[in-house]
């Protein structure tokens, strides 16, 4: 899939509010000059590079042992199939057995489920061993989004654009205000992201049929949308 960011939107907006110095300020004490605090916003739509997914085993058995071997020999077989793909970063996941009781609250037998935890930015490696592991496992969730790497790179560059547009507001406002200049009582920079909900969950998919494989599937990834805003106050001098 292609790295590239797309639709670039930028956005300048916030709610401005007056507080005189007889209000004071929580990061800066009263000064007798006008405060104004308001914030900037810059985002980014940026197609998702990274899928995660969740597979599991589930079996029951009359007592804890036997079913613990089970999972494991399951969880295990998993894991050496997950090696053939060495881009795909797998990791065991949750695991939980409970028991079962009959009317009279006697323990009659005892269910567990083991997960394993794909991630990869290798589409087609990951859908691949999906379909493999979907033999034996069920799948729990899909989803997407984007990579440490690539989400870094970006908050970076949206934190200097997020920084010039609080600057280009505070001098709008100096000049809406009449006041000679201003300067920066306090400032914070903060990130968001907006991620896509998940493709599939447990109960919308089918598991493989018995004598049949399971056929990898073509991945859409989907946006994301990045962004960081920039909120502080000024004070403005006469």
């Amino acid at each position: 899939m292609k790295n590239t960011l797309l639709n670039k939107a930028a956005l300048a907006s916030g709610t401005v509010c007056l507080m005189t110095a007889m209000m004071g300020s929580a990061h800066a004490e009263p000064t007798g000059y006008d405060q104004l605090t308001f914030q900037t916003e810059i985002k980014e739509e940026i197609q998702n590079d990274e899928v995660r997914a969740s597979l599991y085993k589930k079996a029951q058995a009359t007592d804890s042992k036997p079913l613990a071997t089970m999972l494991n020999t399951s969880v295990n077989n998993a894991m050496k199939i997950a090696k053939r793909y060495p881009s795909v970063t797998v990791s065991t996941g949750q695991q939980r057995t409970y028991p079962r009781y009959d009317k009279n609250d006697k323990i009659i037998g005892w269910t567990g489920q083991a997960n394993i935890d794909l991630k990869s930015t290798d589409f087609s490696a990951t859908s691949q061993l999906i379909a493999d592991l979907q033999e034996t496992l069920v799948m729990d969730n899909l989803n997407f989004g984007v990579s440490d790497t690539k989400k870094d790179a970006l908050e970076q560059k949206l934190m200097t654009e997020a920084s010039r547009a609080f600057q280009q507001q505070a001098k709008s406002l100096t000049r809406a205000w009449d006041a000679r200049g201003y300067r920066v009582v306090n400032v914070n920079l903060n990130t968001g992201s907006n991620y896509p909900r998940p493709m599939y969950s447990a109960m919308s998919m089918k598991s493989g049929m018995a004598d049949e494989s399971v056929p990898s599937q073509s991945f859409e990834s989907g946006n994301s949308t990045i962004s960081v805003t920039a909120n502080g106050t000024i004070e403005l001098t006469k």
